[in-house]
């Protein structure tokens, strides 16, 4: 596995994480979720950069996805 980011923000109400990545992720890569509480694996069904919709991000981007758990600030993003 490679780490592609870290959480750095959560929202609770709506389910989805703010991700700063460090390498490229497109919409259905499998990725997992580790560290501070969080240990669970998810395909990327979509993903936001500055509230608009993408199919591919890369290394610098900061980006929305939906999680299927709760997620803090600081957990890894690992690309399965």
């Amino acid at each position: 596995m490679k780490e592609v980011g870290r959480v750095t923000h959560y929202y609770d109400h709506l389910g989805v994480a703010i991700v700063e990545l460090e390498a490229n992720l497109k919409v259905g890569d499998k990725v997992k979720f580790e560290g501070h509480g969080a240990d669970f694996e998810q395909e990327v069904d979509s993903l936001q950069v500055n509230h608009k919709q993408v199919e591919t991000a890369g290394s610098g981007d900061v980006i929305g996805m939906k999680t299927e758990q709760k997620v803090k600030e600081g957990t890894v993003v690992e690309k399965v």
